[in-house]
């Protein structure tokens, strides 16, 4: 019996050391030609996202120069005051100046003067005169524009960079929120 056991118990062991013989490569079938949608089926989607956004009538945000102008002042429900003064004509920021005041936090200060206008299209790009990595981008989508700041916390006081949301504000009526 002991016998047996220390035999199968060396089997085993070389069976576990050997190597498994190599095999020739498989030849791949060729992948099937993909053909073209045909114009009345929608595409087929694996991802569940995908499939949600086919089924919406999504169509591009047209590239044109923004032209936006807003003097507005918002409060929201949480006491974060804004105010801003903002010109832009044909994507070339005229006026720029805005101040976001947080309840508790501190709040951040922006101006044209401290800025320069890096891009026009697709965006509007300023970025620091002194601190290269502080930007702010303007875009247009649909009827509201998205003033965003990007690694900016000397313009705040404290920590007041890190509850900094971007500004919208209504393209036509000039409101902000």
């Amino acid at each position: 019996m002991k016998l047996r056991f220390t035999l199968a118990l060396a089997v085993a062991l070389l069976a576990a050391c050997a190597t498994p013989p190599e095999h020739a490569p498989e030849a791949t079938p060729p992948a099937p030609a993909e053909s073209a949608p045909t114009a009345g089926k929608s595409p087929e989607f694996k991802n569940s996202t995908l499939k949600y956004l086919a089924k919406r009538n999504l169509k591009p945000q047209p590239t044109r120069p923004l032209n936006v102008r807003s003097r507005c002042s918002h409060k929201d429900a949480i006491g974060t005051v804004t105010r801003l003064n903002l010109l832009v004509k044909e994507a070339d920021v005229k006026a720029f100046d805005v101040q976001v005041s947080m309840k508790g936090r501190g709040a951040c200060r922006f101006n044209a003067q401290d800025f320069k206008q890096d891009a026009r299209l697709p965006q509007v790009l300023l970025r620091h005169k002194t601190q290269n990595d502080c930007t702010v981008r303007m875009w247009e989508q649909g009827k509201e524009v998205t003033i965003a700041f990007n690694s900016c916390p000397q313009a705040c006081e404290g920590q007041a960079f890190q509850y900094l949301w971007p500004v919208i504000v209504d393209a036509k009526t000039g409101r902000c929120h």
